[in-house]
């Protein structure tokens, strides 16, 4: 048996397909090169019907379940029958923040949805818009495009509609909520992997996948590369070392706190919490090329900490640690060595992960016990030395770093259990 696993990232769509012992047995990509804004949800679609044929027919005969990720609150309104009347909104579109003192006034302190990009926000913006009146369902990216294969509209995720305001702990909308009646369906929120519907059957024949193939809950992008990483136990994180830095600490407490930007996924019993900085590889990249970040890097000795204390940003704001909308970037003084200051910021950031990881447990997650790394700064050796001396647990890489694979584990996982609780 095999299990696919579709992402939906920022900058493409990739594919994996696992077999029973999770071995890949294939990869497919699909760049986002040509997106037009204003055909967004054909070309999702185009996307994730060019991935399935990409597979080989041998392969497709063999998928038992398949399951698909999308970026978190990446939003879009459709009719009765799944057309969608607008351009969707995308994951970072902050329109939502037009409708903030309506949203405040009837969102409990420091909720999730008090946010210009969550979901929520997102719909009540599009309420206003004339295209609304032809709405019927509001759904998220995933929802949608797995709606694409099983035919059946108004289904999604727990992971997905955290930050439409879905309460994760009684698995339920919240009367807050459900007074706002807005004149659109909500999609029913089940656990991620949870068996929707099986495979079109016009679909499984044309392309020669089994009819009994289960389409499945999806998740988010996040959580998928989370599930990617081998992280299973309490106290174990990971580490995405991308253009931001973002930490993720699973929990068996939950920590919600909007004013360090801190929340938490239900992942079955227990939590997924965490935050995002805005320090990361692309302050780095200001000032350094990738080969001469490899180079320099090997002259550094990771075990002497540095001197210099940087808080490393490309302009003034911070979210975690520190949620300063004004924080100024610190990258005074520079030393006169290329080598002296790379380790300064490596330095830095890696003290911003230790502050980070910090808060979490201060604020009642688990004791940190090990991390994974994913995303560009994984793989840099030094870094890794600079932050297992900071952070005093075992750093290691990520068993997988593509998001598609995680998803492909929640497919096998959830079509083998008839859902995961995840």
């Amino acid at each position: 048996m095999m299990y696919l696993g579709i992402d939906f990232g920022t900058s493409g769509a990739r594919a994996t397909v696992i077999d029973q012992e999770t071995c890949i047995q294939f990869e497919g990509r699909y760049p986002f090169d040509t997106l037009k804004a204003f055909d967004l949800a054909n070309d999702w679609k185009n996307a994730l019907f060019n991935l399935l044929e990409q597979i080989s027919p041998e392969l497709r005969r063999e998928i038992r379940a398949i399951a698909i990720n999308g970026t978190s609150s990446t939003v879009l309104l459709c009719d009765s029958q799944g057309q969608p009347v607008d351009t969707p909104l995308l994951y970072n579109d902050a329109r939502g923040a037009m409708v903030m003192e309506e949203l405040k006034a009837i969102a409990p302190p420091n909720h999730t949805v008090l946010s210009a990009t969550s979901s929520l926000a997102k719909l009540l913006w599009m309420s206003q818009l004339p295209s609304f009146a032809e709405a019927t369902h509001f759904l998220h990216q995933a929802d949608w495009l797995a709606f694409l294969l099983h035919g059946q509209l108004g289904t999604s995720d727990y992971h997905n509609a955290l930050k439409l305001g879905y309460d994760v702990e009684k698995l339920e909308y919240p009367d807050w909520l459900k007074q706002l009646q807005i004149k659109v369906q909500l999609p029913e929120a089940i656990a991620p992997g949870t068996p929707i519907a099986e495979l079109r059957t016009d679909i499984a024949d044309k392309l020669g996948f089994r009819r009994d193939c289960a389409i499945c809950a999806g998740t988010t992008d996040s959580i998928a590369a989370f599930l990617a990483s081998g992280a299973t136990l309490p106290g174990e994180a990971v580490t995405s070392l991308g253009s931001t830095l973002v930490l993720k600490l699973l929990s068996r407490t939950r920590v919600d706190d909007a004013r360090y930007g801190i929340y938490s996924h239900r992942l079955g019993d227990l939590w997924l919490t965490g935050g995002a900085s805005n320090t990361g590889g692309t302050v780095l990249k200001q000032f350094f090329t990738s080969a001469e970040l490899e180079n320099l890097s090997q002259e550094i000795d990771g075990l002497k900490a540095s001197q210099l204390d940087y808080y490393p940003l490309l302009k003034p704001g911070e979210r975690f640690p520190i949620n300063d909308p004004n924080l100024s970037p610190r990258l005074e003084p520079r030393p006169d060595s290329q080598v002296e200051f790379l380790h300064g910021l490596l330095e830095s950031i890696a003290r911003i992960e230790a502050r980070g990881y910090e808060l979490l447990q201060n604020l009642g997650a688990d004791k940190l016990t090990r991390v994974y790394t994913a995303g560009g700064g994984a793989g840099n050796h030094i870094w890794r030395v600079i932050r297992g001396r900071l952070l005093q647990v075992p750093i290691e890489c990520s068993v997988n770093a593509e998001a598609a694979f995680g998803t492909a584990l929640l497919a096998m996982r959830g079509s083998s259990s008839r859902g995961t609780g995840f």
